[in-house]
């Protein structure tokens, strides 16, 4: 936007929840239509390129759901032009083809979201709330960025007031963006079985022993922020393998094996220094300090430190929890049998450091405690 918007302009761009569903086969346009007008949403549809480019100049749309494959203009090229030329209008890409290249590229152009059919409805409804809530606060940081620059032109006197609009908008996009992490993580964590309340225990674990082990408070925050990633790459893993209760067959573990390699590619790539952290840690995690872990048996030191902190982190977590194959190890169990493996299986100094930290690791354990398990399985 090239001049700054009134006032009443802006706030009907911030209110504008108009959906615009673009997808050549009908049952699936009609079911995503009517999933979302049930749910309060004023909803379009258009079947191709030609049809959602007239709706979009016939109304604002605040989000655009588009199919990839569509006959004529691609889904993909339709929604990079579309975001060029309606830049308050979201986009999430729908497509049957489970691809972390597709996804990538989608993100590339602008993407909010990336969903896979066939899908559940909460799915897409987590997804458009997400999508139309990260619009609608980028908008305000954008149009608080602009107000800013106004005011300094002409009324210096109010500029820290401005700084303080562009920071509080700013604080809520990063929370935003976390958010639209831990969700991500959550997906492949909900495939195992697992709870939300393992991210956050595994958050907090990575955070406490990197800040103990005396790395920078703005690392300590990264890795806070981006250990819940660290098993993503459990989306390309079939339940067959992932859900099974029992042990591994040799063919099994090598399937399941590849989810760090799997992690890294989703997460690589990116100039964010967060992805960046991510991806190391994606990849690095099932590592082992004396070099026979996977995938590429590293040792030692060339271990990268984010990994070293998440496979000690990880393990804690899974031995102090119940699994569907154990029930849960009492904290001080759970440490006997990580010191039977230091200098093998982890780093011994960081393990020592992380033992020291008994009563804080304590305290994350029942802070987070997974919600509906009896006592019994508890640690102490």
């Amino acid at each position: 936007m090239e001049t700054v918007l009134d006032r009443n302009t802006q706030q009907a761009l911030l209110d504008n929840r108009n959906i615009l569903v673009v997808d050549d086969e009908e049952p699936v346009r009609r079911l995503i239509g009517y999933l979302l007008k049930t749910h309060g949403y004023p909803v379009f549809l258009a079947a191709d390129a030609r049809e959602a480019r007239q709706l979009l100049k016939e109304q604002p749309i605040a989000l655009m759901l588009c199919d990839v494959n569509m006959p004529g203009e691609s889904g993909m090229d339709l929604v990079r032009s579309t975001l060029a030329e309606h830049t308050d209008t979201a986009a999430i890409m729908v497509t049957g083809l489970d691809s972390s290249v597709l996804a990538n590229a989608a993100i590339e152009v602008g993407a909010f979201g990336y969903i896979i059919k066939p899908f559940e409805s909460n799915e897409v409804l987590i997804n458009v709330a997400n999508a139309l809530r990260r619009r609608r606060l980028e908008l305000e940081n954008h149009f608080h960025r602009e107000q800013l620059e106004d005011i300094v032109r002409s009324r210096t006197l109010a500029l820290q007031q401005a700084l303080d609009w562009v920071q509080r908008s700013e604080t809520e996009l990063r929370l935003s963006r976390e958010e639209t992490i831990q969700r991500l993580a959550m997906a492949a964590e909900f495939r195992d079985s697992s709870t939300a309340q393992h991210i956050q225990r595994m958050s907090h674990y990575c955070e406490l022993l990197a800040r103990k082990a005396g790395l920078p408070p703005e690392r300590c925050d990264l890795i806070r922020t981006a250990s819940p990633m660290h098993d993503i790459g459990k989306i390309g893993t079939p339940d067959q393998v992932l859900l099974k209760p029992g042990k591994f067959s040799q063919e099994e573990f090598d399937v399941i094996a590849q989810h760090p390699e799997i992690g890294y590619r989703i997460l690589s790539g990116s100039d964010a220094e967060l992805l960046k952290v991510a991806a190391v840690i994606a990849y690095t995690h099932h590592e082992r300090f004396d070099g026979t872990g996977y995938p590429r048996g590293l040792k030692g030191e060339s271990i990268p430190i984010e990994g070293r902190i998440a496979s000690i982190a990880d393990t804690f977590d899974a031995l102090t929890t119940q699994r569907v194959y154990k029930p849960a190890f009492e904290i001080r169990h759970a440490i006997d049998l990580m010191l039977k493996h230091r200098g093998e299986h982890f780093d011994p100094e960081l393990l020592d450091v992380f033992i020291a930290s008994a009563d804080d690791l304590a305290r994350i354990h029942h802070q987070y405690a997974d919600r509906g398990i009896p006592d019994q399985f508890r640690a102490a």
